[in-house]
């Protein structure tokens, strides 16, 4: 079997895992299938290299891509106008199958996963140091933001089932502060929790895009469900936020900066946490504040028990 056949055979096998977990009910498992399918077309439909798809078909996966969003956000808000159902997505198994022969129109009125570089996280720090100067002179014209096309669909998965005697924690990032606040471009977070090694311990999760931007403050508002019991979280984990925004002159989404909170930090009321200099240290080895100015993040949080 060619290596075309092969990975065409595993989105396949990933659409059928994740349609399976939807139609089961398992929401959390079929959401992350979804969600990993989904970068899996974008990053083909966005690979520079010499590719064994033509531009159609691309266009094609990219459109897939943007249906698998578009179920994972219905997924994630039952009161979603914009619903998109099993049945529909289900249409879209046989376009996986045939996406070499497939020359039909797309069954859905839907445009590609707008293309946006997507980079290995210490990639986009040599990409960026040349970037610092730029900004600084940019101050002026940068808070002119023109009609960028969205981002997709946050990842933030829904809360856990209760289990007696075990607590489940929601984290609502309210807001963070930076100096230069106006001038990010389609703003979100990307929350982790990592082990003591920056493991993943959970499924990771993007924030939708946040909600306004005023002075030197981006507000977000919304809640994060952390995708373990507490008591179960590894000794020495934490949770880290990512503050990431789109670079249109290099045409990537770059993180400008983190904050994490470690587990004797978790307790009911609000939190206002330090920032720190990018690249993201998720071993908390050499930790470099942002600013010396008073700008933090700010968080709630909220403990569910089930007695």
């Amino acid at each position: 079997m060619s290596e075309v056949n092969k990975t065409i055979q595993k989105w396949h096998a990933s659409f059928e895992k994740g349609t399976d977990f939807d139609s089961w009910g398992q929401l959390v498992e079929a959401i992350d299938e979804y969600q990993i399918l989904a970068r899996q077309l974008q990053k083909e439909v966005q690979s520079t290299n010499a590719s064994d798809f033509t531009e159609e078909q691309k266009k094609t996966l990219g459109k897939i891509a943007t249906c698998l969003e578009m179920r994972s956000a219905s997924l994630q808000c039952t009161q979603s106008k914009e619903d998109f159902k099993l049945e529909e997505l289900k249409k879209l198994e046989t376009i996986i199958q045939n996406i070499l022969t497939y020359n039909k129109e797309f069954p859905f009125d839907v445009q590609p996963v707008p293309s946006r570089k997507i980079l290995a996280p210490g990639e986009e720090e040599s990409l960026e140091e040349e970037e610092e100067e730029e900004e600084e002179d940019a101050a002026a014209g940068a808070g002119s933001t023109e009609a960028f096309p969205p981002r997709p669909p946050g990842t933030l998965l829904p809360r856990l089932p209760s289990e007696p005697g075990m607590m489940l924690l929601t984290l609502k990032i309210e807001k963070i502060g930076l100096k230069d606040a106006g001038q990010c471009i389609d703003p979100y977070m990307t929350i982790s929790v990592k082990d003591l090694n920056g493991v993943d311990v959970n499924p990771v999760q993007d924030t939708p895009v946040a909600s306004r931007k005023e002075d030197t403050y981006i507000h977000f508002s919304v809640d994060v469900e952390i995708q373990r019991h507490v008591e179960k979280l590894p000794k020495g984990a934490a949770i880290f936020f990512e503050f990431k925004h789109y670079k249109p002159k290099k045409r990537f989404t770059s993180t400008k900066c983190f904050a994490f909170i470690e587990m004797d930090e978790i307790k009911p009321g609000p939190i206002v946490i330090e920032l720190y200099k990018k690249p993201t240290d998720f071993k908390r080895k050499k930790l470099q504040l942002l600013t010396k100015k008073q700008l933090y993040l700010h968080l709630h949080q909220t403990l569910h028990k089930d007695s």
